[in-house]
């Protein structure tokens, strides 16, 4: 994948149709090399990861020099093709978007190479900048406003917003959703995992309540700081929602991307139960009301955290990835290299590991994580006792959550924790009453 390696190259175009003398620009099976675009100045510029993070270079034809060094993300992880993470001002500036662990900020390089931030009321900004002169278009979102498409004008050191379309839900004070706190969890190695913490709806500061921690797909996606709905649906029904930048996120960096292959299905297992953990040890998490859930690569997570003993009382995957070998095989071609380079963690989930009921949402279309494999992980569970629920959703391929089933799949899974913690209170109230005669 174009974030594994990707090379950049020139070469001569000739009215023929002929392409010759080409030069390698950037990028090396230890580099990825991405977002190249002619600059003003005639210079080719790109983003490359060769210094630990996605920074912004310059190639005048000779050589290769770092317009400015920043700890952080100069571009998106390039799942999609066409992300514009920057652009040219006028003037010589450069408009750039940076990603630090969730938060994106929007910077301006000056032609000596000082970086700027720009002060916006945004923490998510899409990659996809448009600059106009002096002024740059962005779409931007904050925890408590839905994306809005805004012209930033930077004509001077006070930049100027202009807000030219909103979102219907663009107006939303912080006592209508939850707004996240960033936690920062130590785990062995001498690192930290981020998460961040959704409470529920209008909680006071000293909340307590079922919690669920998301484990974001990809694995190479991250938890961004923005509105997401899917949290506010079940904050607002007494939950608290918790997504965990686990090893292997973007974000933090290269190294940080990479430690997680040949670990899969294990080091983002431990970093979503350290965050568990913790939470039940400070007093937020309420015992036997812990959940994990995960879609996609996220799935596959969350089928191995309930495969161990551990805080999670149940899982939720949808079009979870079942067996690692077999979705090298079957994943769409672009993106099988990937997934090899995934394998060697936990294996193929076992059913006779799984600890806790799990609920499987899949899209009966689903071409990246084909449905036949839960099918036959949800069947293998039937016989050993552990009767999982499966909610097929006809005509719906990988991405459940931006489908017309989506609805149907949110109140499948409330119901689903819902049920598991009135079948724990049950026989909580069923042993007391024993103790009691």
């Amino acid at each position: 994948m174009p974030w594994d390696a990707c090379e950049v190259w020139v070469a001569s175009y000739s009215p023929g149709g002929r392409i010759g003398s080409p030069v390698k620009v950037a990028g090396d099976p230890d580099e990825s090399a991405v977002e190249p675009r002619w600059g003003p100045d005639g210079a080719l510029y790109f983003v490359s990861d060769r210094s630990g993070w996605w920074n912004l270079y310059r190639w005048d034809g000779h050589t290769v020099e770092a317009v400015a060094p920043i700890a952080g993300e100069c571009a998106a992880e390039p799942w999609e093709l066409g992300y514009a993470s920057y652009d040219f001002l006028d003037d010589g500036r450069i408009a750039v978007v940076v990603q630090e662990g969730p938060r994106h900020r929007l910077v301006v390089i000056d032609p000596c190479g000082t970086v700027r931030s720009v002060d916006l009321p945004y923490t998510s900004i899409k990659p996809y900048l448009a600059a106009h002169g002096t002024t740059v278009a962005l779409i931007g979102s904050s925890p408590t406003a839905a994306p809005q498409v805004a012209l930033v004008h930077l004509t001077d050191d006070s930049p100027r917003v202009e807000v030219i379309a909103r979102s219907e839900h663009a107006e939303l004070s912080k006592a209508q959703v939850s707004t996240p706190t960033e936690l920062r969890v130590p785990v062995p190695g001498g690192r930290e995992v981020l998460a961040l913490v959704y409470p529920p709806t209008g909680s006071t500061a000293s909340w307590r309540a079922p919690v669920i921690v998301r484990a974001h797909p990809g694995p190479t996606a991250s938890c961004l700081l923005r509105l997401d709905w899917q949290a506010q649906f079940f904050t607002s029904r007494g939950f608290a929602v918790v997504d965990v930048d686990y090893v292997g996120s973007t974000g933090y960096g290269r190294s940080f991307r990479e430690s997680l292959y040949g670990r899969w299905g294990l080091d983002d297992v431990a970093d979503c139960a350290a965050v568990a953990d913790h939470l039940l040890a400070a007093g937020r998490a309420m015992p036997g009301q812990v959940f994990i859930r995960g879609a996609s690569a996220g799935g596959y997570t969350a089928l191995h955290a309930v495969a161990q003993d551990g805080p999670f009382a149940a899982a939720t995957a949808v079009s979870a990835i079942v067996d690692p070998d077999r979705w090298a095989k079957t994943v769409p071609r672009f993106q099988r290299a990937h997934a090899m380079r995934l394998q060697g963690g936990a294996g193929r989930v076992s059913a006779a590991a799984v600890q806790r009921p799990v609920l499987f949402i899949h899209g009966t279309a689903d071409q990246v994580a084909v449905v036949e494999d839960v099918r036959e992980l949800a069947d293998q569970l039937a016989a050993t006792g552990t009767a999982p629920e499966l909610l097929l959703l006809p005509d719906v391929g990988h991405y459940v959550a931006t489908s017309s089933q989506a609805g149907a799949a949110l109140e499948a899974e409330l119901a689903h924790y819902r049920s598991v913690m009135a079948a724990a209170a049950t026989r909580r109230w069923g042993h007391t009453a024993a103790s009691g005669s």
